[in-house]
């Protein structure tokens, strides 16, 4: 894992804490004992349980370890900051040239949910936005070709 730190708002660094307890105490035991009944259960060569079974095991510890390298790396996103510019955290009210307004919430990258209003500041929109002003206009290369933006508002 790198070492850039993870954006997060209160409610995301909550809920990825919430999310690793429940793997370390819950889910770590739940896959222990269907890894003991797969053993039990004969030859470990042939047997799909058993496999199943530390398939499970290897992907909660590999979500236990990510999770503890974001939240180890956590910066936690300030809300109420300076409103001139767009930062981490920022709701910021854009307009494509003959488009519907749309409204997103710049957050890390860890609780990105477009559909819900959520862009990474890793996102190409998402960092084409960071430090710019109401009223500029920003360029944006996506897949479908570049996309010209104007922000109208930020909160």
């Amino acid at each position: 894992m790198s070492d850039q730190p993870t954006f997060l708002t209160r409610e995301g660094l909550r809920k990825l804490e919430e999310e690793l307890e429940h793997l370390r105490t819950v889910r770590r035991a739940e896959v222990a004992e269907r890894l003991h009944d797969a053993m039990e259960g004969g030859e470990l060569i042939e047997n799909a349980e058993y496999e199943s079974a530390k398939n499970e095991q290897a992907f909660v510890e590999g979500r236990i370890l990510t999770l503890e390298a974001i939240l180890s790396n956590a910066v936690l996103i300030e809300e109420g900051g300076p409103e001139e510019v767009v930062h981490v955290g920022s709701t910021v009210t854009i307009q494509e040239e003959n488009q519907p307004q749309e409204t997103y919430t710049i957050v890390g990258a860890a609780e990105a949910n477009p559909k819900q209003g959520r862009i990474s500041n890793e996102s190409p929109l998402g960092q084409a936005l960071l430090g710019r002003k109401p009223g500029d206009e920003v360029r944006v290369n996506a897949p479908a070709g570049v996309l010209n933006f104007h922000i109208l508002k930020i909160q």
